[in-house]
C-alpha cells in the first residue's frame, strides 16, 4: 500500500506551483471559445455569501464548546457522579465524546452527498441537544458516556461538513479568511465554555448548566440552517442545474452566475459522486491527496493541542497556577492566532502559515521542557511553563488550528470531497480519542518533560511533511485547482 501510495504522491506533486499559471491560463483561455463564455469581470461582493458562512460557523462554536466544557468541571463532575481520583474514568467523560465523533465524522461524508450540507448541520444538531441535555440530568457515569457519546456524533458530522460548505459557498479570493472564522468560532467555543464553567466550584451542580446551555445555539444552527443556500456544488453533481444557478445568484450575485455555472461544467464528467468507493480513495488515482490529508490531520492531533485544550486545567494547578485565570488566558491566545490567521490567510497563503505554525509550535514546546528543568527552579520556571503553554496555543491557532480542513477541501477533487473529508477526519479523531484517554496517565508515567518531547517532535516531523507535500491554493477556484491536480483529466 505504502508504495501505491508514492505513485500518488508523485502524480499529486508532479506539476508544482509555479506552473500553475499556464494551467489556468489555458483553461481561463478556453473560456473565451465561440460558445460565448466571457471571464468573470469582477470580484463577487463578500456580503452575500457571508450569513450563510456565519451560520454554518455555529457547528464549529459547538465544537469548540464541547471540547472544552468539562475542563474546568471535570472535577465537580467526578466528585458528583461518584468516580472522584479514577482518572480512566476522568479520560473516558473526555473521550467517550470523541469516540462519539469518530462514528459521526465517518459518516459524513456519505450524509453530507446523500442529503446535502443544510440537512447535515441540521442531522448534527439533534444528537447534539439530546446528549447534552442526558449529561445535565444524568445521575451516574453511564449516563455521563452516554450523553457524551451522543454528543461526539454531532461533533464529528458538524466540522468537516462546516468545512465543505464554507469552502464551496465562498468567493475564491475570501476563502481563506470565510475558512478561518471556522477556528474562531472554534475558539469561541473554546472561551465560552472556560468562562461557563468559573463558578463551577462556588455553585452546586453549575456543570449541568454548563451543558444545558448548549442546547441553544445547537437548536439555533437546526433552525437557520433552513434558511441558509445550498452547496451549489452539491446541487450541480446532482443533476439539479437550474437549483444550483439560484443558489449561486444568492451567493454571488447574478452578474457571476454564469461564469460560476462554467467554471463548474469544466470538471463535469458524468461521474455520479455516489459511485466513490473506499477502494478508490485508498487504493485509486486519489489516494495520495488522501494520504496527505490523513497525515496532516494526525500530525495536527500528535502535536498535544488537544491534550491542552482538555487538561490545562490540571497542568496549571500542578504549575500552582489558578486554573480559571490560566484557562482564560488558553482561550484569549487561541482567539487572538485565529483572528491573525484569518487576516494572513489570503495573503501569505496556507503553506507558509503552516510552516510557521507547526515550527512555532516545535519552540514552544522545547520552552516548557525547559522550563522543568532542574537548572531552573521558582518564578521562571512557573513563568517559561506558562508563557510556553500559551505560546503554543497561539502559533496553532496562526496555522495549523485553521489550515488544515480549509485546504483539504481545497485540494479534493470535487467527486470525492465530501467522502475524502470524512476519512481524513476520522483518523482525526481515533488520534484525538487516544491522546485524551492516555494524556493523564503518560503525564503520570513520563512526566512533563518526555511528554512535552514527544509533542515537539511530532510538530518538527509536520514541519518537514508541509514543506515537502503542501502546494499552494490561495486564490485558485476549486475548480483550476483540480484540473491543475489532475491535468490527465480522468
Amino acid at each position: 500500500m505504502w508504495v501505491r501510495q508514492r505513485e500518488a504522491l508523485i502524480m499529486y506533486k508532479r506539476m508544482p506551483s509555479r506552473d500553475y499559471p499556464n494551467v489556468v491560463d489555458v483553461e481561463e483561455n478556453s473560456a473565451l471559445s465561440p460558445k460565448g463564455m466571457e471571464l468573470e469581470p469582477t470580484n463577487p461582493s463578500w456580503r452575500l455569501s457571508l450569513p450563510h458562512v456565519l451560520v454554518a460557523t455555529i457547528s464549529a462554536f459547538l465544537f469548540g464548546y464541547h471540547l472544552g466544557v468539562v475542563n474546568e468541571p471535570l472535577e465537580s463532575i467526578s466528585l458528583d457522579l461518584g468516580f472522584s481520583g479514577n482518572t480512566m474514568a476522568e479520560g473516558l467523560v473526555v473521550s467517550m465524546c470523541l469516540g462519539g465523533a469518530f462514528i459521526g465524522s465517518a459518516l459524513s461524508g456519505w450524509i453530507a452527498d446523500a442529503v446535502g450540507r443544510r440537512r447535515a448541520f441540521q442531522l448534527s444538531a439533534i444528537p447534539m441537544v439530546i446528549g447534552a441535555y442526558i449529561s445535565a440530568s444524568t445521575k451516574n457515569l453511564a449516563g455521563m458516556l452516554l450523553g457524551r457519546f451522543l454528543v461526539g456524533t454531532g461533533m464529528g458530522l458538524g466540522p468537516p461538513v462546516a468545512a465543505l460548505y464554507v469552502t464551496e459557498v465562498s468567493p475564491a479570493y475570501v476563502r481563506g479568511t470565510y475558512g478561518s472564522f471556522i477556528q474562531i468560532a472554534t475558539g469561541l467555543g473554546l472561551m465560552g465554555a472556560l468562562f461557563i464553567g468559573i463558578p463551577v466550584k462556588e455553585i452546586v451542580g453549575w456543570w449541568r448548566i454548563c451543558f444545558y446551555l448548549s442546547t441553544i445555539p445547537a437548536t439555533i444552527l437546526a433552525l437557520a440552517m433552513a434558511f441558509c443556500a445550498e452547496s451549489p456544488h452539491w446541487l450541480y453533481k446532482k443533476g439539479r442545474g437550474a437549483e444550483a444557478e439560484m443558489e449561486f445568484e444568492k451567493l454571488l450575485g447574478g452578474p457571476n452566475v454564469k461564469f460560476a455555472i462554467a467554471e463548474l461544467s469544466k470538471l463535469d464528467r458524468g461521474d455520479d459522486a455516489d459511485t466513490v468507493k473506499l477502494s478508490e480513495l485508498f487504493y485509486g488515482r486519489h489516494c495520495g491527496v488522501v494520504f496527505i490529508g490523513s497525515t496532516l490531520f494526525a500530525l495536527q492531533q500528535l502535536s498535544g493541542i488537544n491534550a491542552i485544550f482538555y487538561f490545562s486545567s490540571t497542568v496549571f494547578k500542578s504549575a500552582g497556577v489558578p486554573s480559571d485565570l490560566a484557562n482564560v488566558f488558553v482561550g484569549i491566545s487561541n482567539l487572538t492566532g485565529s483572528i491573525i490567521a484569518m487576516t494572513l490567510m489570503d495573503k501569505l497563503g496556507r503553506k507558509v502559515l503552516l510552516l510557521w505554525s507547526y515550527f512555532g509550535m516545535a519552540v514552544s514546546m522545547v520552552i516548557q521542557i525547559t522550563a522543568t528543568s532542574s537548572y531552573i527552579s521558582g518564578s521562571t520556571a512557573l513563568y517559561l511553563s506558562v508563557g510556553g503553554m500559551l505560546l503554543f496555543v497561539f502559533t496553532f491557532a496562526l496555522g495549523a488550528g485553521p489550515v488544515t480542513a480549509l485546504l483539504l477541501t481545497e485540494i479534493f477533487p470535487s467527486r470525492i470531497r465530501a467522502k475524502a473529508m470524512a476519512v481524513c477526519m476520522s483518523v482525526h479523531w481515533v488520534i484525538n480519542f487516544f491522546v485524551g484517554l492516555l494524556f493523564l496517565r503518560l503525564l503520570e508515567q513520563l512526566g512533563l518533560r518526555h511528554l512535552y518531547s514527544m509533542f515537539a517532535t511530532f510538530c518538527l516531523m509536520a514541519v518537514v511533511f508541509v514543506k515537502r507535500n503542501v502546494i499552494e491554493t490561495k486564490g485558485k477556484s476549486l475548480q483550476e485547482i483540480e484540473i491543475a491536480l489532475l491535468p490527465q483529466g480522468l
